[in-house]
C-alpha cells in the first residue's frame, strides 16, 4: 500500500534551516507529481510546493518562495523540503503528499503522510 512517511521535523529558532524528508514506498514514485502542505494550528491546509515526477520544474507558494526548496531522488524514493531563513510563521505541521493523476495543480492529493512538526520560536 501506499505509504508516505516524513522525517527531519523540530525546533529552531527564527533565522534557522531544517531538512525534511518524506520516504515514499508501495507505489512507482518515479512516476508522481509530489507535494509539500502545512497546517498550522486552527489553519487550514496551505499547499507550500510541488515538483514534477521527473524533477524538470518546481513551484512554491508565495508565502515560502526564496527560502525553502524543494528536490527529489528517485533512486531513493525520497523528496525533501530545505527551508531557510524560518519565521515564526512557518510553525506548522508538514504534510508530504502525492499528487492526484490529472489534477490541475500540485494541491490536489490523493495520499498523505502523518506529518512532522515544525516549530519556530525564540
Amino acid at each position: 500500500q501506499v505509504q508516505l512517511v516524513e522525517s527531519g521535523g523540530g525546533l529552531v529558532q527564527p533565522g534557522g534551516s531544517l531538512r525534511l524528508s518524506c520516504a515514499a514506498s508501495g507505489f512507482t514514485f518515479r512516476l508522481f507529481d509530489m507535494s509539500w502542505a502545512r497546517q498550522a494550528p486552527g489553519k487550514g491546509l496551505e499547499w507550500v510546493s510541488g515538483i514534477y515526477s521527473d524533477a524538470s520544474d518546481t513551484y512554491y507558494a508565495d508565502a515560502v518562495r526564496g527560502r525553502f526548496t524543494i528536490s527529489r531522488d528517485n533512486a531513493k524514493h525520497t523528496v525533501y523540503l530545505q527551508m531557510n531563513n524560518l519565521k515564526l510563521e512557518d510553525t506548522a505541521l508538514y504534510y508530504c503528499a502525492r499528487v492526484a493523476v490529472g489534477s490541475s495543480w500540485f494541491d490536489e492529493y490523493d495520499y498523505w503522510g502523518q506529518g512532522t512538526q515544525v516549530t519556530v520560536s525564540s
